[in-house]
């Protein structure tokens, strides 16, 4: 600390100095010469007083007083100016420090600035975390509602489904009674017939046109019936209707045969049942239709459209998609039975399918049309399904074609549906994919998937009905059909 002094000293110093000897005789003795009254006063006492008359200055540091010799005060004086000089630095050096320290107090006064800045930023942002957290919980509760809303969705269409089917077996109970009741008519026509060929010739043909116009008005009927009874393979208790069948019109057997045949869409030549629809080409029936066959190895009956127009006729249609009349999100049983409307959108069903493919060595045929009316194909030289014990697993041969290879990523892949999952994904890809296929991880082709119009569609899944080489995943494809043949 600086800090100045004037100080105003008058400084009285009374020195003693004894001379003996000659010198002090010598002084004494000019003393004396010249001034003889003083000399006798300077002899008689031994004291001088002598008076310093110090000017004011401005004093920085301690004022030290010494009464020893000059030589002695100046070294001292050295010693103090070096001590001086030593505490100015010191002082220069304690400034320095304590300007550095000042900057750094400054910087740190902006680092506690910065700090606090941070500590609000970092505030707004873990604000800003928790509301996406709670946006994120909400959203995850509403997918969850959702989901659930499409189980009970789903749940409810299956209900309706069971409802359908047990309207199908009534109808197809109505159905066979009155098949009963018109083969009842037709043997008592035939009856009549009998009775009044011994009547007269003119009479006689007035009953004949009766009788024709009847059989004409109960073709149709029966025709529009048994049609009508086709239209779902998903109700396993219309075989007896299928195996009871419909008398056919005109008879010219006096005796009816005890196992009445079946009439199918269109009426045929012959009643068949047929092995499959290469056996129905082979007997000279070239018209696309609704088939009655009869598996070997089993006794199963069922009914198939058989495709005689494409590609040299004898294609058993196995799978059809054209207009999205029948939903294809079912379950195991379902897809194992089969389902949908045999002259519209159908699954043949994969029980069928392995009895079917085990008559002999079958090829595949995919045939897909989009929207702006472009048809490609993909065959496959070698096609069957393995049991249910081994989950209806496929089993496919060599591609050709101009569709491109969308099947046989899954081949040897078991069959996966939404209520049993086979596939080999962590989840269920049937659920993502919104149907029942060959799935593997998850889909290069989803023919049973949603129909969606438009081509182009946009959902949260590839969950239309695609062929992955053929305009890609998120394309779904107006025309579908799956076909097979003997090789």
């Amino acid at each position: 600390m600086d800090t100045s002094i004037t100080i105003s000293l008058t400084l009285f110093l009374t020195l003693c100095v004894s001379t003996p000897g000659a010198g002090g005789q010598k002084e004494g003795a000019k003393g004396e010469h010249k001034h003889s009254p003083r000399s006798s006063e300077t002899k008689a006492g031994s004291r001088c007083s002598y008076t310093f008359i110090v000017p004011q200055q401005k004093l920085t540091g301690a004022l030290c007083v010494n009464t020893q010799s000059g030589v002695t005060n100046r070294s001292e004086l050295a010693l103090l100016q070096m001590e001086l000089r030593r505490q100015q630095e010191q002082l220069e050096m304690l400034q320095r420090q304590l300007e550095q320290e000042g900057s750094l107090a400054v910087e740190v006064r902006n680092l506690r600035r910065q700090s606090n800045h941070m500590n609000s930023r970092i505030a707004q942002l873990y604000a800003q975390l928790l509301n996406e957290v709670i946006l994120k919980k909400d959203l995850a509760l509403e997918q969850q509602r959702m989901e659930g809303l499409l189980l009970n969705a789903t749940t409810q269409a299956l209900d309706i489904s069971n409802n359908h089917r047990e309207l199908e077996k009534k109808y197809g109970t109505l159905a066979s009674m009155m098949s009963s009741q018109n083969q009842l008519i037709t043997r008592l026509e035939k009856h009549c017939q009998c009775r009044d060929s011994s009547q007269p010739s003119l009479p006689k043909s007035e009953p004949e046109k009766s009788q024709s116009s009847v059989h004409h008005n109960y073709s149709s009927e029966a025709d529009e019936m048994t049609n009508n009874a086709q239209r779902d393979q998903s109700a396993p208790q219309l075989q007896p209707v299928k195996r009871e069948g419909v008398r056919p019109p005109l008879i010219t057997n006096s005796n009816p045969p005890t196992d009445l045949p079946f009439i199918s869409f269109p009426v045929t030549k012959s009643p068949g049942p047929w092995q499959d629809c290469q056996h129905v080409l082979n007997s000279g029936e070239t018209t696309s239709g609704i088939y009655l066959l009869r598996l070997q190895s089993t006794n199963r009956l069922l009914q198939a459209w058989c495709e005689q127009s494409h590609s040299q006729g004898g294609w058993t249609v196995i799978q059809r998609r054209q207009d999205g009349s029948v939903y294809f999100y079912r379950n195991w049983e379902q897809y194992k039975q089969g389902f949908g409307n045999l002259d519209g959108e159908y699954w043949l069903g994969l029980e069928h399918l392995y009895w079917l493919t085990k008559q002999a060595q079958y090829k595949l045929r995919v045939v897909l049309e989009d929207w702006r009316g472009q048809q490609v194909f993909a065959e496959y030289d070698s096609f069957y399904v393995e049991p249910e014990s081994d989950w209806y697993r496929l089993r496919l041969g060599q591609y050709q074609g101009n569709a491109g290879d969308s099947l046989s990523w899954h081949n040897n892949k078991a069959f996966t549906t939404l209520d049993k999952d086979k596939d080999s994904y962590r989840g269920n890809c049937a659920q993502y994919h919104k149907g029942g296929w060959w799935y593997h991880m998850c889909a290069h082709s989803n023919l049973n998937g949603m129909w969606y119009r438009g081509g182009h569609y946009q959902s949260r899944y590839q969950d239309g009905v695609y062929w992955a080489e053929f305009h890609g995943g998120s394309y779904s494809l107006k025309k579908v059909s799956m076909m097979i043949k003997p090789t």
